[in-house]
């Protein structure tokens, strides 16, 4: 980064430092030791993100981080060295295409590889020559489908959406090759076209998504630093204004400086140089300037040189870590308090350091870092040989008002130095340019009034704390600055980021003091506030004028004065002071708008704030005033006159210009002849004893040093560090005879509870007593380390969960299973038994042709496969039911011939494939069954079958035909086209009145021939049929051609339901099958059958690698993943697999509430003494996705789900050769793979889980659902291998088997009155109903473990309730109803319903007067619906604790009741299931979470379905490796709102929040007209929105 300076003056400055740092150690009184390093030391500041150890003071305690410094950061630290590095942080091309990848590839060619780059370059431009293609411009390049021209900006996105391309487009090949066969029928089955569209629409969605937020990834940060640049362009960067300069080389120190620094070679110093005079470049003294510091420094220097800063999360750095930086650097810039910090720890010693310099050295008094470090480590360094050199300087020694030698002798005491200033002040004079002072003088102000909009702001808001402030000066605006801009003091106070930090005070304040005001108070003010907001925003400000009655008299002679300067191009710099920020930005924008046209303004109210160079004003506030290194100006206007001393010089100093006005102070010239104040030893005594009594302890092992004002510090960072990092030291104080006594109460996850510290006659004293009083109890039980840091801080990136979740997007292709192993296991010998499934249908009439059951026969044994529903006509369907035999029947070889040639027959003339024989590769034959009605349950197996149609197919090819055969023996048969795979018919009767020759009638399906009836009947080739010879005389037979329909699993399409299939024949082309009707009529139904078996088969073989035993129809339903989007219940489904059954989302419903219940049970039993914070942690850890997804993996889940469904092909048997037909070049063991996304195959495991538990009833028995998440989460915290090991994994506690006393019996009694369970142990009832106020009451704890068990407990009673009620709804409708049973406003009027409240344990007035209001308004609520279910929705947000009884009432109950999962389902049934029994009327509750909202007001109010919801993670704008999340709400192709959240769920709740709001006050026709739509409207066949989840 570049730093601007604005005079030559400053090259002899930075000479001085640079001369001053590399002699030091030449002439320090003691040698320089190895480890020595110099310290350059400024004013303490909050930690911000940089490379220095200069120290500094800033302004503005809190200031917003700007993009620029951010980035510049990174480059600082090793962060993108070439285009390429830096488009992938951002999201953004720093230059056109071509220059991107060129620079890029000479940058750095092993980051990306050269030719490809090339290539790629030559694609997307359409050249032929790559330096052509460089100069090519962005817009003239082509695009492709997934827009090429991004490629500078992010290659990676590009090559992951060519990817996805390339699987879609394989995928849908593969499709087409399904759906298709060149021997099989015209008619193909696929998916429509509109969902093809719709494939289309959702990829287009994806790229407009991908581009919108690389576009905006910049811009995402964290909640806490959002909107960094305020509202305008005035507002610019500092760090923008010292990047334009360039970098000086100081070579000529002046004469001044070189006698400052031989003074300083002597004795400590504190330099008094005046604001100008170049002492700015030897310290900063904001945080804005440490860059430009560290550059110059970094220029000037041959040392090696760090900085540091507390963004860097430096407080997290161990020692080895800083004793690692301190030997490689002999220069360090740092804040104050982060050297204050190293040297409590030990991370170095005072006696390492030679020099440490004090920047704006005035600020050293009271409990200042520079005052703690001359007080704690300096002076109790009692060699004076191994104290560091002390230099320090100033403008001006003393800040304050009153007595300036006073403070200036207290200066020097305090940093044990003498002031010093220049012998010859005329030599300062010649490199300082003298400004002249002249005053403007204006008529008399208008006394302060009530402006219009401040009347109206009164009657309504007058009251309000809040705003106190914001009235006092928009009332004194007006006299001040006129009553335009008394106005704008609304606006800009009203603004979303100022009315932002308006709540947030008021939040804060009310939680100082919330043990005297209910939370509604909170709830009022902060609407109070928004109402505010609004109202502002919609009053009108009329333009300002340059007239008395809008501007003040001030503020017009400002503007003639101002007019004069500027009333030509001119190249003059003014800056203009004012006491506030809102003056300076109220008259910013003021002269924005009246003032001249060669005025160019900006404002300077913050550390981050600033202007660029080629700014004329800038309107500042005191950021402006110390050290800030601004282009020279002619003019310093003092708008609002100087309070201090120290004011008056800075302000004055900024006036560098040779021809400057302004004022020069005498302070120097004040000295003494040898510039030093006389009789001022350095004395600290009165200082210090004010602290000689206070203890401090010094650790023996490190030399660590904890004193009173540090031990605040050092508790607070070590409860920052507890598992529970929200929580924070609670210091309660009591006064007692004058003195203050404190205990601090330290969280519950604390390994020490309270400490309390010794009186003291001040509160502050105490606390830091009681805090002192704490450290050390921490330190003697090893919870502090030799360095005072946290022991348990190493623990807590485990327990961080940000990275357990899966991105939803992701997906890989992997190896699927088309054939059970069941089948190839048995090859390899012809079997002497085989075993039968029989498949008949349930309603056979519905076929509408005559048919027999039909005989699966197999090697093993099948299991009991459940019905299928088939789609045999377009109106019609049947069950196909499977009856399997327990024992086998033996079979002969000859019997196996037969049944061989019966098998090779049905594949011949049914579906046109002709195999090998090859009885010892054969997975299974088929046989046709006697009857309509057989059983398997019969003795003699073998007579079940129809032996004399297997013995005819066997011994004849086919019926022969002759002319003598009578018309009736055609009718009825089965017709096979021998030249047409296609080309089946079943023959009705002869026409005797038509002829061969005859045209063909009108009727008929349409054919390649149709010259006459017997030219329609032959299929062969011409050339073939110009050979052929038939007979003119033959009959004409009426036939139905059969629609070659394979996939009856299916309903019909349109299409097939209007095809034609009336054909006329001539039997001489024809091969007569010899299958009968019957048999050939069922044959069809085989494909299907034989599909859904094997689906059957592959779901049980999941099972078994589980260990599990589930049934057939659950377990196929658990791996069944029917369409690319699964999982989002409301969009249209893309690439849907038709007939595959049901899915796997209700199931993974039901399983992922069991899964969270089993594992919360086994945590609990496991972890007794953990809090729940870590209860949460540890479940985390085994039910998120990621834990499930990676142990799939490791088990080969993804080879069983069911990604596609029926298939033309691979129905078909596998281990015979294939001789003739369609297929017949396929490789013999073809791999097959399918895509699947990350989150589907976890999805998959919590179905399975479902699976386990639905097939036992459900909660009746839940063994195998237990054993089914132990081989699914594979975790040492889950062992259970059935439900009553979790009992005997419990221990219980001591305090449970305490014996109880008679107040925890009578509770128990009452409890029992109210919910009819009886307690064995009362104090467990007690430990339900103790709030965390009362971390430990009697012995007792507090509620928060059995509320973590009682939750999940809770939640699987009402899951399995409402699963089992609503059958048909998805789980998106099971998620939302669900949350009304399990909110906190139905939990919390139960409790009062109960009773509860009235026996809760708390600590505070503010728990009690809550639940008291709570519980008034829901009994009145509860008497004026006259006894609605739903009462308790009509009621303000209840005290959570009240919900929490509830929860943890029920783990109390599963624990005494020795984990009865009954008692929960008795407890529901009779206290819970009432209220919903008609879950209808709770719609609009459900509807409330502003996802559905939108979905509904989408599609149902505005008639849209083509719209889309979508959320993706992107760069952290710090440059951590922590992502955000931005979602987005697009609507035709268009984004309406946008929301970023640190959760992809949160954001898709921000968007659509944001989205509602703009899409509510549309009527319809507005909205159609403002987005284009021409959806049909209530068709909810859109894209639709992106659920929230099934989480439950």
């Amino acid at each position: 980064m570049a730093a601007t300076f604005g005079s030559t003056a400053y090259d002899a400055d930075l000479w001085e430092l640079q001369t001053a740092l590399s002699q030091t150690a030449t002439t320090h009184e003691r040698p320089m030791s190895p480890d020595s390093v110099d310290l350059y030391f400024d004013c303490d500041a909050p930690p911000m993100r940089d490379r220095a150890i200069l120290t500094w003071e800033p302004l503005i305690k809190t200031p917003e981080t700007e993009t620029e410094e951010i980035e510049a950061v990174r480059k600082a630290e090793g962060g993108p060295k070439t285009i390429r590095e830096y488009n992938m942080l951002t999201g953004e091309s720093l230059v056109e295409p071509g220059q991107a990848m060129s620079e890029e590839v000479e940058a750095d060619k092993s980051m990306h590889d050269y030719n490809a780059c090339k290539t790629k370059l030559l694609m997307e431009t359409g050249q032929t020559d790559y330096e052509e293609a460089k100069s090519v411009p962005k817009e003239s390049a082509p695009r492709s489908l997934h827009d090429y021209d991004r490629c500078s900006v992010d290659p990676l996105i590009e090559s992951e959406q060519a990817k996805s391309e390339e699987i879609d487009a394989a995928q849908k090949k593969e499709e087409d090759q399904h759906l298709s066969e060149d021997s099989e029928p015209e008619f193909e089955e696929g998916q429509s076209t509109h969902k093809l569209q719709a494939t289309e629409r959702k990829r287009e969605y994806k790229r407009k998504f991908d581009k919108w937020a690389r576009q905006h990834a910049k811009i995402i940060t964290d909640e806490e630093i959002r909107l960094r640049k305020p509202a305008g362009d005035e507002n610019l960067s500092i760090r923008e204004l010292m990047r334009k300069g360039q970098t000086q080389i100081i070579t000529d120190p002046r004469e001044y400086q070189l006698e400052l620094f031989e003074r300083a070679k002597r004795q400590n110093i504190i330099a008094v140089l005046d604001t100008g005079s170049g002492k700015t470049l030897i310290a900063v003294d904001s945080v804005a300037l440490v860059f430009q510091q560290f550059e110059v420094l970094n220029s000037n220097l041959d040392q090696p040189i760090e900085c540091f800063c507390g963004d860097m999360n430096v407080d997290l750095w161990s020692k080895e870590k800083w004793q690692t930086h301190y030997k490689q650097n002999m220069i360090i810039v740092c804040t104050a308090e982060i050297l204050y910090q190293c040297l409590m720890h030990s991370f170095i010693s005072i006696t390492q350091i030679n020099l440490i310099i004090f920047d704006e050295a005035h600020h050293a008094k009271k409990n200042h870092p520079y005052a703690r470090i001359i007080k704690d480590f300096y002076i109790t360094e009692l060699d004076r040989s191994k104290r560091p050199k002390v230099f320090g300087m100033t403008a001006s020694p003393v800040d304050v008002r009153s007595d300036f030698t006073q403070a200036a002798k207290n200066l020097e005491a305090m940093l044990h130095c003498q002031i010093a200033t220049t012998a010859d002040l005329a030599l300062l004079r010649m490199s300082v340019s003298r400004p002249n002072e002249s005053i403007a003088e204006y008529p008399r102000l208008l006394a302060q009034y009530e402006t219009g909009l401040y009347r109206a702001m009164e009657a309504r808001y007058g009251g309000m704390e809040s705003l106190k402030k914001v009235f006092t000066y928009a009332k004194e605006a007006t006299s001040e600055l006129g009553e335009r801009c008394a106005d704008q003091v609304w606006a800009f106070a009203m603004a979303e980021q100022e009315a932002l930090k308006l709540e947030r005070k008021v939040e804060k304040a009310f939680s100082k003091n919330q043990d005297s005001r209910p939370i509604e108070m909170l709830d009022e003010e902060i609407n109070r506030l928004r109402e505010a907001q609004k109202f502002v925003s919609r009053w009108e400000h009329p333009e300002p004028t340059a007239s008395h009655k809008g501007l003040s008299s001030k503020v017009l002679v400002l503007r003639r004065y101002l007019d004069l300067i500027f009333e030509r191009p001119t190249d003059a710099r003014c800056i203009v002071f004012a006491d506030r920020r809102y003056t300076a930005r109220l008259l910013m924008d003021l002269f924005a708008r009246i003032g001249s046209p060669h005025l160019r303004s900006g404002v300077l109210v913050g550390a981050r704030n600033g202007q660029p160079g080629d700014l004329t004003l800038s309107f500042a506030t005191s950021i402006a005033e110390e050290g800030l290194d601004i282009p020279e100006c002619n003019l310093v206007i003092r708008f609002d006159l100087y309070r201090t001393l120290i004011q008056y010089i800075q302000s004055r100093g900024r006036a560098r210009h040779a021809e400057s006005k302004d004022v020069m102070r005498l302070f120097c010239e004040s000295l003494p002849a040898d510039r030093l104040l006389q009789g001022n030893e350095p004395n600290l005594d009165a200082t210090l004893d004010k602290e000689k009594n206070l203890r401090y302890y010094i650790d023996p092992d490190s030399g660590a040093k904890l004193t009173y004002a540090s031990s605040l510090v050092v508790l607070a960072h070590f409860v920052s560090c507890l598992p529970d990092a929200t929580s924070t030291p609670n210091y309660i104080l009591s006064a007692e005879h004058g003195q203050y006594t404190c205990e601090v109460v330290l969280p519950e996850g604390s390994p020490v509870h309270s400490a309390t510290g010794q009186p003291s006659s001040k509160k502050a004293i105490a606390r830091r007593s009681a805090a002192f009083e704490a450290c050390l109890l921490l330190r003697k039980g090893g919870h502090l380390d030799e360095n005072l840091l946290s022991t348990h801080h190493k623990h807590l990136p485990a327990m961080r969960n940000a990275h357990l979740a899966l991105n939803m997007n992701k997906s890989s292709r992997y190896d699927m299973k088309i054939k059970p192993s069941i089948w190839q296991e048995s090859w390899g010998s012809s079997p002497e038994s085989l075993y039968m499934t029989i498949f008949s249908l349930e309603k056979p009439e519905n076929l509408d042709r005559v048919s027999q059951p039909m005989a699966l026969l197999t090697r093993t044994r099948m299991p009991d496969f459940p019905s299928v529903l088939l789609h045999l006509q377009p109106d019609k369907t049947s069950s196909l039911t499977f009856e399997s035999s327990h024992d086998g029947f033996s079979v002969s070889t000859d019997d196996l011939a037969r049944l061989n040639a019966f098998t090779l027959r049905i594949y011949k003339d049914v579906f046109n494939k002709k195999f090998e024989v090859n009885d010892a590769a054969m997975s299974y034959w088929f046989a046709p069954v006697k009857g309509d009605k057989v059983t398997t349950s019969q003795k003699n197996l073998c007579n079940l079958l129809d032996w004399d149609v297997i013995n005819y197919v066997h011994d004849n090819e086919g019926w022969q035909w002759t002319m003598d055969c009578a018309a009736q023996e055609l009718e009825n048969r089965y017709l096979v086209d021998k030249w047409d795979g296609g080309r089946r018919f079943w023959s009705i009767r002869v026409l005797p009145h038509l002829r061969p020759d005859d045209p063909v009638p009108s009727d008929a399906v349409r054919h390649k021939y149709m010259a006459s009836i017997l030219d329609y009947s032959v299929s062969l080739f011409p050339k073939a049929r110009k050979r052929a010879v038939w007979r003119k005389d033959q009959p004409v037979i009426y036939a139905h051609r059969i629609l070659h329909r394979l996939n009856w699993l299916d309903e019909y399409t349109e299409k097939e339901f209007n095809l034609d299939n009336i054909a006329y024949l001539c039997p001489e082309p024809l091969l007569f099958s010899a299958l009968p009707v019957s048999v050939a009529a069922m044959a069809y139904l085989i494909p299907s059958a034989i599909s859904r078996v094997e689906s059957y088969l592959i779901a049980l073989e999941t099972c078994d690698m589980l260990g599990l035993t589930i049934r057939p129809d659950l377990a196929l339903e658990a791996i069944t993943k029917d369409s690319d989007n699964t999982q989002e219940h409301r969009q249209e489904q893309i690439h849907l697999q038709r007939g595959m059954g049901k899915n796997y989302e209700r199931l993974e419903f039901i399983g992922d509430c069991f899964l969270k219940m089993a594992t919360s049970i086994s945590i609990f039993c496991l972890c007794p003494n953990n809090n729940e914070f870590e209860y949460h942690v540890r479940r985390m850890l085994l039910i998120c996705n990621d834990n499930l997804f990676r142990h799939a993996i490791d088990k080969k889940l993804y080879e069983y789900v069911r990604s596609f469904g029926f298939s033309r092909r691979n129905w078909y048997p596998q281990g015979i050769k294939l001789l003739e037909g369609k297929g017949v070049n396929k490789a013999e063991n073809h791999v097959y793979e399918h895509q699947l996304g990350d989150k589907t195959i976890a999805d998959v495991c919590e179905a399975l889980i479902g699976a386990a538990l639905l097939s036992y009833n459900g909660t009746d028995n839940m063994d195998m659902a237990v054993k089914a998440v132990t081989a699914l989460v594979s975790s040492k915290d889950h062992n259970a291998a059935q439900w009553a090991d979790y009992y005997k994994l419990y221990i219980k506690p001591s305090y449970l088997l305490a014996q109880a006393s008679a107040v925890q019996i009578n509770l128990a009694a009452q409890i029992e009155q109210k919910t009819g369970y009886h307690f064995k142990y009362p104090r467990l009832l007690m430990s339900a109903f103790v709030h965390p106020s009362l971390p430990n009451f009697g012995g007792i704890p507090c509620y928060q473990r059995l509320e973590f068990l009682g939750d999940s407990l809770l939640d699987m009673v009402c899951v399995n309730f409402i699963f089992h009620r609503h059958p048909d709804r998805d789980p998106q409708w099971l998620t939302e109803h669900k949350m009304a049973m399990v909110s906190n406003k139905f939990l919390a009027a139960l409790a009062i319903k109960l009773g509860f409240h009235k026996h809760l344990r708390f600590s505070g007035s503010v728990v009690e007067f809550q639940n008291r209001e709570y519980a008034q308004e829901i009994t009145e609520a509860e008497q004026e619906q006259n006894g609605a279910r739903d009462y308790w929705t009509t009621t303000r947000n209840p005290p959570k604790c009240l919900a929490d009884m509830v929860e943890s009432y029920l783990g109390a109950v599963f624990v005494d009741s020795e984990f009865n999962f009954r008692e929960i389902e008795r407890f529901f049934d009779d206290h819970i299931r009432w209220f919903f029994e008609d879950m209808s009327i709770y719609d609009t509750f459900a509807n409330n979470h502003p996802v559905t909202h939108l979905h509904n007001h989408l599609t149902l109010s505005l008639g849209c379905s083509n719209y889309k919801l979508m959320a993706s993670a992107v760069p952290n704008a710090t440059g951590t490796d922590i992502k955000h999340q931005v979602a987005v709400v697009m609507v035709h192709g268009e984004v309406v709102a946008s929301g970023a959240a640190s959760s992809s769920k949160n954001a898709k709740v921000k968007a659509a929040e944001k989205a509602l709001e703009a899409l509510r006050p549309l009527a319809p026709f507005e909205y159609r007209e403002r987005w284009g739509c021409d959806c049909v409207g209530g068709e909810l066949d859109g894209e639709g929105l992106e659920e929230v989840g099934t989480a439950v």
